[in-house]
């Protein structure tokens, strides 16, 4: 009651201060202090120039944290200048708007914040220059250097996951590995390669918008691998593969390193399921990179220790596929509507592999040299079973999503082989009408 008390009856600041002239002229007295030789050549320089400039990084958010009160937060940097709806995560909220970085507020708390300006931009990197420049000329700093070193991580750290949480991932990423970089300093000991972990997945992440991102993800990611990092599940192997496989359009060799970034993952973490993907994408879209066949087993042995994992029965379908056995293509497609019913993809997928085993079946019908009508007419009814079997999968497909113009072109097409089955050719007629309609032939 008496904090809430000292709460109401504190004044409420107007703006958010930062003195950013008073910061600026200490730093125009540091750079005196460092170009005079004498104070050059003590550490206690750089120390302090170190703590000026972390505190110069840190000072227009040092007063925000996760789930602050906004009550809290307007006493602490004052009252934002608007407020508008905003989305983050993909929740509504509220953005409130400070001269430094706007803060995203939901339920009365602070969700996470991007910071918009800087008093200097180099700032972190000028405070570890310093720090390290201290240690050179005095290791007996050491102790100091390393706490100074620590806030400066710790900061970019900070940075690191408010970018995170707002989906600025390039702004987190290079957060992450400037902290890194602050722990990498001779006096500060080890540093963390989680760190450049962190970094590698959030450019792999950006490099789907931002191709660039590839290049710099792999650096950091084999960079944490190069120190032994390697997180629970091994996924670093899957951001890797991602990272070189993005990068196949400048240079082919990419794929190959790809394929051997899974294959080392694989090797390691034999049950990560996003490395059987990648492999699996690789070895059915990629001519020449490897055989499908060598997939088998190691998705029989994850889907032992997973049975109901939807995601490695798709990958097994398609690996099927590339082999051309479609029973096995279809088995594993019907255990994706199995398990999710009102997937799209598995029924739609599941109509197109029986109608891919029919179009095989279809092919031997047409090469095969027949003695008698008989034995014609029992092949062909047996082919068109297997083209009835895939009509009430796309059937399904095009409940779930009436207007893909795929699904209805095979309805289309198959209804109108099969036309002298019983009500199938009514079925043609509402197709054929349905697609020239999503075609706009209608």
């Amino acid at each position: 009651m008496a904090f809430a008390a000292l709460l109401f009856a504190a004044p409420i600041a107007n703006a958010q201060k930062v003195n950013e002239s008073a910061f600026l002229a200490k730093v125009q007295k540091s750079d005196a202090d460092i170009a005079d030789v004498k104070k050059n050549a003590k550490a206690s320089t750089w120390i302090n120039r170190g703590k000026l400039f972390c505190d110069i990084a840190a000072a227009p958010t040092k007063d925000l944290f996760i789930n602050m009160d906004a009550a809290l937060m307007k006493l602490a940097v004052g009252e934002p200048a608007s407020m508008s709806d905003a989305q983050i995560g993909g929740q509504a909220c509220e953005a409130w708007e400070y001269p430094y970085f706007t803060a995203y507020v939901r339920d009365n708390k602070l969700v996470t914040w991007k910071q918009k300006k800087a008093i200097l931009a180099d700032a972190p990197a000028k405070a570890i220059e310093a720090f390290n420049k201290a240690y050179e000329l005095d290791p007996k700093s050491g102790e100091k250097v390393k706490s100074g070193l620590k806030q400066v991580s710790d900061y970019c750290s900070q940075v690191g996951n408010a970018g995170l949480d707002s989906g600025d991932y390039v702004g987190a990423a290079d957060a992450y590995a400037q902290a890194f970089c602050a722990q990498s300093g001779p006096a500060y000991g080890a540093a963390d390669p989680a760190l450049l972990y962190y970094a590698g997945y959030l450019r792999t992440v950006d490099g789907a918008t931002h191709p660039e991102s590839f290049a710099m993800g792999a650096d950091y990611l084999n960079k944490a691998l190069d120190l032994g990092y390697a997180d629970e599940e091994g996924n670093i192997y899957y951001y890797l593969f991602h990272c070189y496989y993005g990068q196949k359009a400048a240079d082919s060799a990419f794929v190959t390193r790809a394929k051997d970034a899974l294959l080392t993952g694989i090797e390691k973490f034999p049950k990560n399921e996003r490395i059987l993907d990648g492999l699996m994408q690789l070895y059915t879209t990629e001519e020449g990179v490897g055989d499908p066949a060598d997939l088998v087993a190691m998705i029989d042995g994850a889907l032992a220790e997973n049975p109901d994992n939807i995601d490695l029965w798709f990958g097994r379908g398609r690996t099927f596929y590339a082999l051309k056995n479609y029973d096995e293509s279809i088995a594993s497609f019907a255990k994706v509507v199995e398990l999710q019913p009102e997937m799209f993809e598995g029924n739609y997928y599941l109509g197109v592999f029986y109608t891919i085993k029919g179009d095989a079946l279809n092919k031997e019908l047409n090469e095969k040299q027949y003695s008698s009508q008989a034995a014609y007419d029992a092949d062909l009814q047996a082919v068109n079973a297997v083209y009835l079997a895939a009509v009430p999968w796309f059937e399904k497909a095009h409940q779930i999503k009436p207007q893909d113009v795929d699904t209805l072109e095979f309805l289309k097409q198959l209804c109108f082989r099969l036309r002298d089955e019983e009500g199938i050719m009514d079925k043609y007629n509402v197709y054929n009408t349905l697609y020239k309609q999503a075609k706009g032939l209608e």
